[in-house]
């Protein structure tokens, strides 16, 4: 049986990003496209929904090389399962059809001539803007900002123009880190390979897709103003991942649909996970230099480093692609550090959704401990898992850890009160040999994915907290001292510009020597922080001892914390309060009111 499909017409595609969030067809690919499993066999989709276990690969037809055929065990069916909606990341996109022309519930039509409405998408966060406007009225971003160039030292509220000011900066700076290169030896090393940036989604929809090329172009472009690299650090070799290697974390009917995509000009794992002819060398090439990378800090032929790679990895599960990420770079690093000798392994997964592959492939694994801060809301927010309550199966219990936000606008307290109760105290009694961090920097500010610091309803800006550079790198300092110093730092997600740049940068600086500039002083959470936190200790203090005094002082602190509300309750309800002397004057009937004695009975139509 050989796989066919059928061709585009009329330019008619996948269904885009804006149909998406309108809920049409979430989990299913529109029109009549053919479909691979993670098995390479073929299976027809239309309308329906599709869900399960099964890798589905949806192909453009017109993508597919001429001379490939793809034979299809007669004996082989692809089940269509129960359907359920399952979220994705352009879920999350929030007001984004502000400027759509293309829908109109309007009945009249005064202009039969269509009127088109010049956009522009923000380089910075992807979001869309009316020409008219130079700045994004979402982050603020200059149109023609210079952030590809410079990183995050361009302004981001002028045109870039060369930036004489930015150009004299780096040249100082480079020539002070020269001295310090030669001096210091540059035992850091990173790993990135340009070919990483030729993964990228074909046809943009409606508008451009958050896990683009432009994320490691601008972190490149900061490390190499600040004169970090080129220049402090020191690169490693490329290398693609072997498929024996790949096989250790992922199925082989996984590692096949991967590669299958190198022969397709265009096609989606699932709707907001794409891949086109080069994605999967791409992958190859991400998940070879967070094994090398892995492999050299373990046995001493760097101090640490950290991997400039892409695709991201820490929602790719044994079996399936999902979240914009082919390959789990966290894990095979993991197995890499492991093959060099390392016993036990830390991973630390502060990218703010949660890694639900990276779990999924060690939670049943006692030499692997993985810890995760994320958003959870209770499972509404992508990808729905990482509960309290999952602590890892079949005599793992306690080796995944899970820290789950119950709303955005965590910041960088909460994550360092975090830290200091679980993170640290469960590791250090944990003693690693090797740590793993997986960085996604999308709880950071302006990320359009994270929502952690702005709500815009629309172009009205609400500003919470979030997690600053200052507090990533505290949380690598933090870490640093664990594994004897052994660290890697791979980046997952983070997907405003300037805010991953910034970020990937003081990082790096940690990794080089520097001070962080955080301040740690009394560390006081938010409300919502230290529940979250007292809520996992309470569960993970049955398996790591460690947790049980802690225990006690963050139940003492959640009490002096609610009687200090109470009475701050009270106060203000003693604002409102009427004096008492109006009880029994000619306000008496007004005193009531006020005191709740009195309601009014409101009359009905019945009555």
């Amino acid at each position: 049986m050989v796989f066919e499909a059928n061709r585009l017409v009329n330019g008619d595609s996948e269904m885009s990003f804006q149909k998406q969030r309108r809920g049409i067809s979430r989990n299913g690919i529109s029109g009549k496209h053919k479909n691979l499993g993670s098995n390479g066999t073929g299976a027809s989709c239309s309308n329906d929904e599709i869900s399960g276990d099964e890798d589905i690969l949806t192909v453009h037809a017109r993508d597919v090389d001429d001379n490939m055929d793809v034979e299809i065990s007669p004996d082989v069916v692809v089940s269509r399962k129960t359907r359920q909606r399952e979220m994705t990341f352009q879920d999350m996109y929030n007001n984004q059809d502000l400027f759509d022309d293309d829908d109109d519930d309007s009945d009249w039509e005064p202009l039969q001539k269509r009127i088109d409405v010049m956009k522009w998408f923000c380089t910075n966060c992807t979001m869309v803007n009316l020409n008219d406007v130079v700045h994004c009225e979402i982050c603020g971003e200059h149109k023609e900002s210079g952030i590809l160039r410079h990183g995050f030292f361009a302004s981001p509220f002028s045109q870039d123009a060369g930036s004489p000011e930015v150009e004299t900066e780096v040249k100082g700076r480079n020539k002070d880190t020269r001295v310090k290169h030669s001096s210091s030896n540059s035992c850091t090393a990173v790993g990135f390979d340009e070919r990483m940036l030729l993964h990228s989604e074909v046809e943009m929809k409606s508008h451009p897709h958050p896990e683009r090329p432009d994320r490691l172009r601008a972190i490149a472009a900061s490390l190499a103003t600040a004169g970090i690299f080129p220049g402090r650090c020191y690169p490693i070799p490329a290398r693609e991942i072997t498929q024996q290697e790949l096989q250790m974390v992922h199925s082989l009917e996984h590692v096949q649909a991967v590669e299958l995509t190198s022969h397709i000009f265009s096609s989606y794992f699932t709707p907001d996970t794409y891949a086109n002819e080069h994605s999967a060398c791409a992958a190859r090439l991400a998940a070879g230099l967070c094994a090398d990378l892995a492999s050299a800090i373990f046995s001493g032929c760097a101090k640490n480093g950290f991997a400039l790679v892409r695709p991201p990895g820490h929602h790719a599960g044994i079996k399936q692609a999902m979240g914009f990420c082919l390959h789990n770079n966290a894990a095979v690093a993991a197995l890499a550090a492991q093959a060099a000798g390392a016993k036990k392994v830390l991973i630390v997964d502060w990218d703010v959704h949660h890694g639900n592959g990276t779990q999924e492939i060690f939670e049943q694994n006692k030499s692997v401990l993985y810890i995760s801060l994320h958003r959870h809301e209770g499972g509404k927010f992508y990808p729905g898992t990482g509960a309290v309550d999952e602590i890892g199966t079949n005599g793992a219990a306690g080796y995944c850890v899970n820290i789950p936000w119950s709303r955005g606008g965590i910041g960088d307290n909460d994550y360092i009160f975090a830290f200091q109760h679980v993170v640290l105290p469960i590791a250090a009694e944990f003693a690693p040999d090797f740590t793993i961090i997986s960085a996604g920097f999308d709880a950071a500010r302006g990320d359009p994915l994270g929502c952690c610091d702005v709500r815009t309803y629309p172009f009205t800006l609400t500003m919470l907290l979030q997690v600053t550079p200052a507090g990533y790198a505290q949380m690598t300092h933090m870490l640093y001292t664990l594994s004897g110093g052994k660290l890697l730092v791979i980046l997952e997600g983070g997907y405003n510009l300037r805010s991953i740049s910034s970020s990937a940068t003081a990082v790096i600086k940690v990794l080089l020597g520097e001070s962080t500039g955080f301040e740690l002083g009394n560390t006081v959470p938010s409300k919502a922080g230290l529940q979250t936190v007292l809520e996992v200790v309470k569960i993970q203090m049955q398996i790591w001892s460690s947790l049980k005094s802690i225990f006690a002082k963050l139940q003492l602190k959640w009490e002096e914390y609610c009687s200090e509300n109470k009475k701050e309750q009270i106060k203000k309800r003693r604002r409102t309060e009427a004096p008492i002397w109006w009880k029994w004057g000619r306000k008496s009937l007004l005193y009531h009111l006020l005191s709740g004695n009195l309601r009014v009975k409101r009359s009905t139509a019945a009555d």
